[in-house]
């Protein structure tokens, strides 16, 4: 599809001309409740099995690869045990601040290409925590049927220890204890900040990190987690899906969702949805999702993106799944997520060496034969493209997304926009069915090109 109208005016003036910003500024929101202390006094809660040791040292041509053992805790008589491996390429000259990444399973060939490409890109190290969570447990289970377990247990004994996003999030903070003792002890260097990123309920875990207001966290990247908000989230995946994803039939089948209307069920839910801490939760923040997810209803972040506090961007990865790879119109898919590593490192390399990320605006504009979406920009400017996908009702998860690229840059070429520049865009109203929308505006810092998004917005004919 062809956009409706392009309009490229540059607004060199002040920062946010033609955004409404002389506008009254509307009343703020009343604050977030308090939220319940079961998560902070889970994870500060002193536990002597604590600890760690070098369990080998790797040299190649990239770099070095360190491997150290880390007991992260003793949950319900259960010893979590993890292996933690740390990325150092040899141009590597900045440790002070460490990219930490958490996910399941155990070191392989993958997470090696992974940790090198983003500590080489981002000029920073990167550590890998494995065994978030440990698993199996109870009877073989794992994963989302593991966490689904703990939630019951909670209900079953009210003991607040129970729900699995609590030890998640304990490894993660004993990994930022042991690369902090292992950096002091071996390059002599004290680690003060660290990026915390994860996928999916490592994603989830990345937001509950911040939310216990550890001052190390410097910022976090959750990645394919696009479900804040939970009690929203569950009437938006009927209104979309016009039943529960089948990726949640964990939670479906032990009837936790729809969340039980009790007093426990309530509490259980609010201990662990980031949306809770958001008033806590200030740091910078990426959010990465896929267009194609099966997991969430496109527009999910529309939910809670409103709510969040503090420096914050965006991107969708079209034509993408919950692993983040594009595939193309014979599906298939990339060997690595290029689009959302380049991203991501882009950010965690803004905040470890304290330089300013590109700022992308937007705002819809509804008309009566459609929308207009105003999108400001400030930074390096290399291209900037449409996507659109088509579908029959609010479900997305099969369709396949289309570009429109109304501006790149030639070869080298680069445009440095200083003070925000806007381009009004125009899409019309599907005649029938239903019409996804978001733009993407790609930039480039220090040699490295990566693309920011807007919200998605989805049209429809009765609009």
């Amino acid at each position: 599809m062809r956009l409706d109208r392009i309009l490229l005016a540059l607004l060199a003036g002040a920062v946010g001309a033609g955004f409404g910003l002389t506008q009254p500024a509307p009343p703020k929101p009343a604050a977030a409740p308090a939220p319940p202390p079961d998560l902070t006094d889970y994870v500060r809660k002193a536990d002597s099995s604590f600890a760690w040791k070098r369990a080998g040292t790797t040299e190649s041509d990239t770099g070095t690869v360190y491997d150290l053992d880390l007991t992260s805790q003793t949950w319900h008589d259960i010893v979590w045990t993890h292996k933690l491996q740390v990325f150092l390429p040899k141009a590597v000259k900045n440790r002070g601040t460490v990219v930490l990444w958490n996910q399941g399973g155990n070191p392989g060939p993958t997470s090696t290409l992974i940790g090198f490409e983003i500590a080489r890109k981002v000029g920073v190290p990167v550590a890998f925590l494995y065994g978030v969570p440990n698993q199996p447990l109870f009877g073989g289970k794992k994963e989302d049927a593991l966490i689904a377990e703990t939630f019951v247990k909670y209900l079953e004994t009210k003991d607040p220890t129970w729900p699995l996003l609590f030890p998640m999030v304990k490894s993660v903070v004993r990994a930022m204890d042991a690369v902090q003792a292992f950096a002091a002890a071996e390059w002599k260097t004290d680690v003060t900040g660290f990026v915390v990123t994860g996928a999916s309920k490592r994603g989830w875990t990345t937001w509950l990190t911040a939310a216990t207001g550890d001052p190390r966290v410097k910022a976090i990247a959750p990645l394919v987690i696009d479900t804040l908000n939970f009690p929203v989230q569950m009437k938006n995946q009927l209104a979309a899906f016009g039943k529960p994803s089948e990726m949640i039939r964990d939670y479906t089948e032990r009837k936790l969702v729809p969340i039980p209307d009790t007093a426990e069920g309530r509490k259980l839910w609010s201990m662990v949805d980031p949306w809770v801490y958001r008033d806590k939760v200030t740091v910078p923040k990426l959010i990465v999702n896929g267009t194609n997810d099966p997991y969430w209803p496109l527009d999910a972040t529309n939910s809670y993106w409103d709510d969040l506090k503090g420096e914050k961007y965006l991107l969708y990865v079209p034509n993408a799944g919950h692993d983040l790879r594009e595939a193309d119109k014979d599906g298939k898919k990339q060997l690595i997520p290029e689009r959302a590593l380049n991203t991501l490192s882009a950010f965690c390399r803004s905040q470890a060496f304290g330089t300013k990320m590109p700022t992308l605006t937007w705002k819809y504009i509804p008309e009566d034969k459609g929308v207009t979406l105003e999108v400001g920009y400030e930074g390096t400017l290399k291209s900037q493209r449409a996507w659109t996908a088509e579908a029959e009702t609010r479900d997305f998860r099969k369709s396949r997304w289309t570009e429109d690229v109304f501006y790149e840059a030639k070869g080298d070429a680069k445009v440095v926009v200083s003070g925000l520049v806007k381009t009004t865009l125009g899409f019309p109203f599907p005649k029938r069915g239903f019409r996804a929308v978001v733009v993407e505006t790609e930039f480039e810092t220090d040699g490295l090109k990566f693309p920011l998004s807007t919200q998605i917005r989805i049209l429809s004919p009765k609009q």
